[in-house]
């Protein structure tokens, strides 16, 4: 069956309020890790997982870091409306580029209580500095937003540092405390650009990676800038309907390499935004290897590429054909956008297992992890949820070896 025509129905189950974990646990490392592995299911704590893990494997690490997207201002009427900056709208969306800008900056945003913004620019004043918001553009689904500040030396990062709060998953239900501005990142974050944590990060700590080391286990970096789409429910019936959010992913030539070089025995994403970023570089490099003219528009992954996407290759010749297609045009970066739908029919060209949380009922990540486990999601969910396991972002997590 095509992704397309997949039921959502058939992917729900119900999650229980008392369920979902509203805060992290004391220590990282001691979230309890469902393993899954020949149709079989164990369980054991983070600070064991490298035992779970053969010799010699690739762990893939998704190194984005979450800004303090949200922005609070006071409209003439005395009504608190919220920004939450979403992505760049700048023509240059480089992420570190934009984070390093000085006076002024437009983003892509969502705005809460948009309504009672009444004034042409809301102003927010600190001991520190002046923001001030004016709306450029209503799209369809967002406002362009273009953010001014005294004294105009100061980057957009200090200004976000200084004033804007962390954004929580809204399924919390609370408000972002101080506890989340640490917790709410991986201890392996590098590169801002997120508005949402890559989740299944959160539970490793140093103490890991010692272990993980010592077994000769390795571990390679991507960076893909998770967007506040990772929270979007399928609200459709089938799956046609549903749009999926796009992201912007930075790959190195070294990365795409390595990656090559440790095809076998096992790769293993960590986190599904990791895995959307090592799948999707396979699509484009079967893209390079069809059309080595291609330009770096055309190389990005729409919704539906890897279904519709008639000539295949060798995972090796697709990654070789990427390599050679970046230094034809002289660059060590691969930035561009993905928006691949990993849903049941999808085979896995790079990975083998991917280490996650546990999902929300009818998200396009669930269906991302029936695409890795089949029908047994219902058997893992199903036993997370008898064994007191916590659910979605600051929850526990699984090791998944694809069927």
């Amino acid at each position: 069956m095509h992704p397309r025509e997949l039921q959502i129905k058939n992917f729900t189950y119900d999650l229980p309020e008392s369920k979902i974990a509203k805060y992290p646990l004391a220590e990282r490392n001691l979230s309890k890790l469902l393993v899954y592995r020949d149709g079989k299911i164990s369980e054991d704590v983070y600070k064991n997982i490298a035992d779970h893990i053969p010799e010699n494997s690739l762990l893939v690490f998704n190194n984005t870091k979450v800004i303090p997207a949200r922005l609070f201002f006071k409209s003439a009427t005395g009504a608190k409306i919220e920004i939450f900056c979403l992505e760049p709208a700048e023509e240059n969306k480089e992420f570190a580029s934009v984070m390093s800008k000085q006076k002024s900056v437009r983003w892509q945003c969502m705005v809460g209580r948009a309504s009672k913004w009444k004034e042409k620019i809301l102003e927010h004043r600190t001991t520190d500095f002046t923001l001030t918001a004016e709306i450029i553009e209503r799209t369809s689904d967002a406002f362009i937003i273009e953010f001014s500040w005294t004294p105009g030396e100061l980057s957009f990062a200090e200004i976000l540092g200084k004033s804007g709060m962390m954004p929580i998953p809204p399924y919390l239900k609370r408000d972002s405390e101080e506890i989340d501005l640490k917790r709410y990142q991986t201890v392996y974050a590098k590169h801002e650009g997120s508005v949402a944590a890559p989740t299944a990060g959160l539970h490793f700590t140093e103490a890991i990676f010692e272990k993980l080391t010592a077994k000769n286990i390795s571990k390679e970096e991507v960076t893909l800038h998770v967007g506040a789409g990772t929270f979007k429910p399928v609200k459709s019936e089938t799956m046609n309907e549903h749009e999926m959010h796009a992201e912007v992913m930075d790959v190195t030539t070294t990365t795409i390499q390595h990656l090559c070089n440790s095809l076998q025995p096992k790769i293993i994403a960590v986190g599904t935004t990791s895995l959307r970023t090592i799948e999707s570089l396979y699509w484009m490099g079967a893209k390079a290897k069809l059309n080595p003219e291609i330009s770096l528009q055309d190389l990005e992954i729409k919704q539906w590429d890897a279904y519709e996407q008639t000539k295949t290759y060798e995972v090796s010749d697709a990654l070789e054909a990427l390599i050679f297609w970046m230094k034809k045009n002289e660059t060590e970066r691969l930035i561009c956008k993905t928006q691949i739908m990993i849903a049941p029919s999808y085979e896995l060209k790079i990975a083998n297992a991917l280490v996650t949380n546990f999902h929300q009922p009818n998200s396009t990540l669930l269906l991302l992890v029936a695409a890795v486990v089949g029908e047994d999601w219902k058997k893992i969910y199903n036993h997370a949820l008898e064994n007191d396991f916590r659910f979605l972002s600051y929850g526990d997590g699984s090791l998944l070896f694809a069927k």
